[in-house]
C-alpha cells in the first residue's frame, strides 16, 4: 500500500518524516488559502529531500502548475479543485509528471462523470467534500466506493487517523483498486507539522511495498 503524507512544510519535520517513516509520497500544498500553504522558500528547502513530491493545486492555471513542477521537481500533480476534463487533458500533454484528480465526496458519486478523466490521470483520490478543499479531518461514507467501476487505482483520504488501520485493512479487501492512503490533519500537532509517532503507530500496521 502506498503512503502519502500531505501538508508538509517544516524542513526539520520533513527530514524526520523521510528518515523515520519513509512514505512513498510527500504532499506540498500550493493553495494560498490553505493553512498548510508552502511558500517558494519552504518549497525550495523541501525539494532537496530524497522523496517523491506531490504538488497540491486548487483551480490553479496551467502555467502556474507547470512552473511549480519545474521549480520543485514534482513527480505528481494533485488537482483538488473543479478542473475539467479538457483542462486535465491539456495539462497531461505538457508534463511527464503523474496527474491525480481529487474527487470530493458528499454523497453518491456519478461514476460516468469521471470516465472522461481516465485517459489522462494516473489515479483518483477520494476525499471528503469541503469548501476548504481538504484537510478537514472529516470522513465520508467509504461504502460509496464499493461500486467503483473502473480499473484505475485510487487513494483514500479524509479523516484517517492512527486508529483507522483496521478499517483500512477491511476496506482494501472489498476495494482491491485502492492503492494507498493520504494522511494529513489527524496526524498533526498543528497545521503543517506532523506528529511522527502518530504516523508510526498507523504505518506499522499497514503492509508496504
Amino acid at each position: 500500500m502506498e503512503i502519502k503524507v500531505c501538508g508538509m512544510r517544516e524542513l526539520e519535520n520533513a527530514l524526520q518524516l523521510v528518515e523515520e517513516i519513509r512514505p512513498d509520497w510527500m504532499g506540498l500544498i500550493f493553495y494560498a488559502k490553505s493553512p498548510r500553504f508552502v511558500s517558494d522558500e519552504s518549497g525550495f528547502a523541501l525539494s532537496n529531500l530524497p522523496i517523491s513530491r506531490v504538488g497540491v493545486f486548487v483551480n490553479e492555471s496551467e502555467a502556474g502548475i507547470l512552473q511549480k513542477v519545474e521549480l520543485f521537481g514534482l513527480k505528481a500533480i494533485q488537482l483538488h479543485g473543479q478542473e475539467s476534463v479538457e483542462f486535465v487533458e491539456s495539462l497531461s500533454k505538457k508534463t511527464t509528471s503523474e496527474i491525480w484528480k481529487v474527487i470530493s465526496v458528499s454523497g453518491d458519486i456519478n461514476w460516468e462523470s469521471l470516465r472522461g478523466y481516465l485517459p489522462f490521470v494516473s489515479k483518483f483520490l477520494f476525499d471528503t467534500a469541503s469548501s476548504k478543499h481538504g484537510g478537514t479531518g472529516q470522513k465520508f461514507d467509504w461504502s460509496i466506493l464499493e461500486t467503483y467501476p473502473f480499473d484505475k487505482g485510487f487513494l483514500l483520504s479524509g479523516g484517517i487517523d492512527e486508529d483507522s488501520w483496521k478499517e483500512i485493512s477491511a476496506f482494501t479487501v472489498k476495494n482491491p483498486l485502492m492503492q494507498g492512503v493520504d494522511l494529513n490533519s489527524k496526524f498533526e500537532d498543528y497545521p503543517g507539522l506532523k506528529n511522527i509517532e502518530k504516523l508510526k503507530n498507523f504505518i506499522q500496521h499497514i503492509p508496504r511495498n
